[in-house]
């Protein structure tokens, strides 16, 4: 029965995907090609640099994490869902924030590996106490 029921639970987790163990693959925003107007050397201390691009129709320039572009350079860019003002943070489209692929196979290991020892210690309960053998 406990193995039944740990098995099931592996089941349903396997079902439920990605976002049970709060991984979140899919990209917050739209895809836009963007243009370098200011660059900044990796070699300063700053680090963002200035876009400009075109969003729902208008040009908009935005900030960019990202050192090392040349003037003029074309990127692809993730402008947030809802952006409006003067400069938007925006984020390099092949970047990734902070994701793992291998959280949702370790999580799931050891969601069987729990399952496993709660069906070890009903097995244990169930069986009892066991007296030593005395010669």
């Amino acid at each position: 029965m406990a193995a039944g029921a740990g098995l099931l639970v592996i089941f349903l987790a396997w079902l439920a995907g990605p976002g049970l163990f709060g991984i979140e693959n899919e990209k917050q925003g739209t895809t836009v090609r963007a243009e370098v107007v200011q660059p900044v050397p990796c070699a300063g201390g700053a680090t963002t640099e200035t876009v400009k691009f075109e969003f729902g129709g208008r040009p908009m320039e935005g900030s960019l994490n990202a050192c090392g572009h040349g003037k003029g350079e074309r990127l692809e860019v993730v402008v947030p869902d809802g952006a409006a003002g003067a400069a938007v943070p925006v984020h390099a489209a092949d970047a990734a924030a902070g994701a793992s692929d291998a959280r949702r196979p370790v999580g799931l290991a050891l969601l069987v590996f729990s399952c496993f020892a709660g069906g070890m210690y009903v097995f244990l309960v169930l069986r009892g106490p066991r007296r030593l053998a005395t010669a």
